[in-house]
């Protein structure tokens, strides 16, 4: 159904993968991983057709399904329901069937007369696209994803991020497409959310290409696995489920260990050579090609070795500050008639752990927009303290601007005080060398867009971290620098997650519970919560 042929993919100057082929038949269940910045939303995002390879070619057959990490939706007065229901077509006769039924009850004869036929009309419409079958469909699909009809009767403006990236899983499911490519389709999803989605994938016909760091969706879905390495530009193939992929993985990276140091030999004994011919003048020419030989070889070596590195993930020492550097007295919200939460009261002392708990569309997300100062409450106020500096992490990364390049956005968000070498510094530290931070931040992919988002927080010497789902798109190395980062942090944070592991990590000592805007003291029993809400 995908049909690849000596695909090149670069970002920027950078080499991903050279001359890659490969297919996606039916029946295909394909796991794609790789460390964050391989190359894996590039290339699904070419795969959709929303993107171009430097090189090579992409034949697709069938309809393609694509879920990116972060969805764009173009009209956000659009109904929820609405959004799903155009995934085959039928989001239009349904708006025009309600617009016919307000005008079958008005008071006008004629109106209602005319309103009638094309009632009628759009009906028949409406059952030759699947009718009341297709929209039950459509609606046991978003019950599944913890989206009721509440939430589908709302504009889209109105939604949470991870809302209405859920409503776009929903529309992707629904749509019946040959092929789906799914990046990250388990972020913001609750527990039985995710167990119902398993079962969905593994009952999938076609083709599916899965970008996750949920390891049991992978065990439970996947039958072959897609490697990439960037670093040697290539994809390496594994026709095998999860469990024998990693085993045979960890077989692959012992023997390119021993192939590494036998090459670390060869070179050292090739140089040594070459230093001894050098006294020779009638050998020099001989012992400068051994020298660029062993040079050669040991430049391949220093690029997998790159491979390994991690980002060196850390929050800023915090800048000094008052008791309770952050106060919040009485903040409500609501959109229109819906009420999402009220009468919230928080204060954030200096050096505190404060965790937000509650279900999908509680309100956790506006609750933390409204601290940081990009949204506003209805009702109720926010106090800043003395010394206040707030380090905001946005799980949808609007506080990146995805028009300017990664130095742009850091030298953006860092003190006049920091030059321009502290600034690269801190990248350097979170893996943005070279030509990568002249990279647009709008190409980077979600793990890259972490990285980078937090770099800016690490230049701001904030005291109070506002953090929103951030391990999501992390791969499992840099989450755990992550995580370590935040157990030593000094400055106080805010978090909302559905990782009992970042939890942990952050040891909090309250916990507020939306919508009641509830506060108690931090308990075990808590845990249970966080992958539920």
């Amino acid at each position: 159904m995908i049909t690849v042929s000596n695909l090149e993919l670069r970002a920027g100057a950078r080499l991903l993968m050279d001359e890659v082929s490969f297919r996606i038949d039916k029946g295909d269940k394909i796991g794609l991983v790789g460390r964050n910045g391989a190359g894996k939303t590039t290339l699904t995002r070419v795969l959709a057709g929303e993107g171009l390879p430097a090189a090579g070619t992409v034949t697709r057959t069938g309809e393609i399904g694509y879920l990116p990490q972060d969805p764009r939706t173009p009209d956000m007065e659009q109904l929820a329901r609405d959004r799903i229901l155009s995934a085959r077509g039928l989001d239009v006769v349904v708006r025009r069937l309600r617009e016919a039924q307000t005008d079958m009850a008005s008071d006008d004869a004629e109106v209602q007369r005319k309103a009638m036929g094309r009632y009628d009309r759009l009906e028949s419409e409406f059952l030759a696209g699947g009718g009341y079958a297709a929209e039950a469909e459509a609606a046991a699909i978003s019950a599944n994803l913890a989206l009721p009809d509440r939430i589908l009767n709302q504009p889209l403006r109105t939604l949470s991020g991870g809302q209405r990236r859920r409503v776009e899983l929903a529309r992707i499911l629904y749509s019946g497409a040959d092929t789906l490519l799914l990046d990250e389709p388990t972020n913001h999803l609750d527990a039985d959310s995710i167990m119902w989605l398993r079962d969905f994938l593994k009952a999938h016909q076609g083709g599916l290409i899965v970008i996750s760091h949920d390891v049991e969706l992978l065990e439970a879905t996947v039958n072959k696995v897609f490697h990439l390495d960037a670093n040697r530009a290539v994809i390496d193939v594994y026709n095998m489920g999860w469990k024998r992929y990693l085993s045979q993985r960890e077989t692959d990276e012992r023997a390119r260990r021993r192939e590494r140091a036998n090459a670390e030999k060869k070179a050292a004994v090739l140089l040594d050579q070459a230093n001894k011919m050098r006294a020779k003048a009638t050998k020099a020419v001989a012992a400068q090609n051994m020298a660029k030989r062993a040079e050669r070889m040991l430049a391949g070596l220093a690029e997998e070795r790159t491979s390994d590195r991690v980002a060196a993930l850390r929050f800023p020492e915090p800048a000094p500050c008052g008791k309770t550097p952050l106060t919040a007295e009485g903040l409500s919200k609501s959109y229109g008639s819906l009420e999402i939460f009220t009468d919230v009261d928080l204060a954030v002392d200096r050096g505190s752990r404060v965790v937000i708990l509650g279900l999908n569309g509680a309100g956790k997300t506006t609750l933390l927009r409204m601290l940081a100062g990009v949204d506003k409450p209805d009702t109720g106020e926010v106090i800043p303290g003395h010394g206040l500096k707030v380090g905001y992490y946005a799980q949808e990364h609007e506080t990146l601007d995805t028009s300017r390049s990664v130095l742009e956005n850091m030298r953006s968000a860092a003190p006049d005080h920091l030059g321009d070498a502290d600034v690269r510094g801190i990248l350097g530290s979170f893996l943005f060398q070279g030509d990568d931070v002249d990279k647009p931040a709008g190409v980077l992919s979600g793990g890259e867009k972490t990285r980078l988002a937090l770099a800016t927080i690490v230049a701001s010497s904030a005291n109070v971290l506002l953090l929103d789902e951030p391990t999501n798109n992390l791969d499992p190395a840099s989450r755990r620098e992550i995580l370590g980062a935040l157990k030593t942090y000094k400055g106080a944070v805010v978090m909302v997650s559905h990782d009992e592991g970042a939890v942990e990590a952050l040891n909090p000592e309250r916990v507020v519970l939306l919508p009641d805007g509830v506060e108690d003291l931090w308990s075990a029993d808590y845990l249970d919560l966080i992958t539920l809400a």
